[in-house]
Parts: structure tokens; C-alpha cells; sequence
């Protein structure tokens, strides 16, 4: 198999076999607790246009994401990992609009399969593709989207994941936690003078999870919709 990583929001890729795509601060890990909380399925938007369409039209959805790291005025639920651990959603339909982990999603849908990950379940994606893409006599091309443009989390996360796809790991699971941490998107989480961004979400960000499932992106759906796979 042949493993790219690629960085950034709004790449036109080629066609592939498996496209992967890391949003560790916070998008993906959000949907990866909204999933352990018991979530049916994620809706991704571009917009929060078209959210507030599918809100009109489907008034028990809720509304998840940011503008900017910022809270949406008019939606259910922010892009707190920490918050939506304690949320009442079992069997709920979110409908995600994030500023870097959805657009880079929309953006990476020209692949056989897609899926989504933050760190918390970066093992457990990683080592799911490993070992379904062991095909005898096919050469498969993966590509691993680190959906923020420059900050280190994602593209820690992404050399983490191809290591582990490769079965030859540099990082470990402490290298890239630091690396979160110390990222450039982290630092204002950790800044007293900006409350809007709660510090307990990094400890999340920042701890893996087996959950015993990967989150893939079901692309015949109108909306892309992100799905709990058990594995």
C-alpha cells in the first residue's frame, strides 16, 4: 500500500482507495464522544446556512460546530469535546458545521472509502485500515488528511495513523499527546484571557479511546453523513 499525508482543508485529490481525514481540535473528537454518547449519526454541512435549512426542515436535529473556534449563534450544541460527554443525544442526528475537520471532509469524498478521526481514536482507525487493507495483489493508495492548514496536532495525529497503517511506528501515543498540547491551535485553550475556549477540552483531545468502532462517512447519502462502524 502506498500512504500520503496531506495538510490542509481544501485539497483536490486524485481518486483513492481510502481517504482519512484528522480533526483532532475538535471536530472529530467531538463526533468520536457524541458516538460513545450515543449519537445516531453525524450530518456534515459546509454551511451554517444549510444547517439551519436541515434544522427547519428536520426540527429534532441538533446543531453542532464552530465558526472561527467560536460557538454559532442559533445552534444546539458548540465544538466542546467536554460538553458533549454530558449531553443528553442517544439515538439523536447532529448536523456538524466546523471550520477545518467537515470542510476537509467534503473536500476528501473522492475515495472508495472515507473516514474521520481525532486522536482518541486514531489507534483504533489506524489499525482497522491495516488490517482490512491487506488485499493479496492490490496496490492500495491511503491518504491521510491533517485538516488543519498549519497547526502540529493533526499532522502529528496523521504520522501517528501512517505508522501504524505501515507497521513501522516512530510516534507514540505520548509524542503525539505533546505534540497536541504544545500545537499552535492549543495554545489559546490554555490562555486565561480567552474563557470562550474551555482548557478541559485538550485533556480529551489528547487521551485515546477504544471504543470498538471507527466513524465512516457514508457518501451515498445526499448529505455526507458520518456512521458508527463497529469493528
Amino acid at each position: 500500500m502506498t500512504v500520503k499525508i496531506y495538510q490542509g482543508n481544501d485539497h483536490q485529490l486524485e481518486p483513492s482507495d481510502i481517504n482519512i481525514v484528522i480533526d483532532v481540535i475538535r471536530a472529530f473528537t467531538v463526533a468520536h464522544y457524541a458516538f460513545l454518547n450515543g449519537a445516531k449519526e453525524i450530518l456534515l454541512v459546509g454551511t451554517v446556512d444549510e444547517a439551519f435549512k436541515l434544522k427547519d426542515m428536520h426540527p429534532h436535529y441538533l446543531l453542532a460546530g464552530e465558526v472561527k473556534g467560536l460557538a454559532i449563534e442559533g445552534f444546539d450544541l458548540d465544538n466542546s469535546p467536554n460538553r458533549i460527554a454530558s449531553q443528553r443525544i442517544e439515538d439523536r442526528t447532529l448536523v456538524q458545521k466546523t471550520t477545518n475537520g467537515v470542510k476537509a471532509t467534503l473536500h476528501s469524498l473522492n475515495a472508495n472509502a472515507v473516514f474521520v478521526t481525532g486522536f482518541s481514536n486514531a489507534r483504533t482507525t489506524a489499525s482497522h485500515i491495516r488490517d482490512t487493507a491487506k488485499s493479496p495483489g492490490k496496490e492500495l493508495q491511503i491518504n491521510i488528511i491533517a485538516s488543519h492548514p498549519t497547526s502540529d496536532d493533526d499532522l502529528a495525529c496523521a504520522e501517528y495513523m501512517k505508522g501504524i497503517i505501515e507497521e513501522r511506528e516512530v510516534l507514540t501515543a505520548n509524542d503525539v499527546a505533546e505534540r497536541i498540547r504544545a500545537s499552535q491551535v492549543a495554545q489559546k485553550f490554555f490562555d486565561a484571557s480567552k474563557p470562550e475556549f474551555d482548557c478541559k477540552d485538550i485533556s480529551f483531545c489528547t487521551r485515546e479511546l477504544n471504543g470498538g468502532f471507527v466513524m465512516k462517512v457514508n457518501k451515498s447519502n445526499v448529505i455526507p453523513t458520518i456512521e458508527r462502524l463497529e469493528i
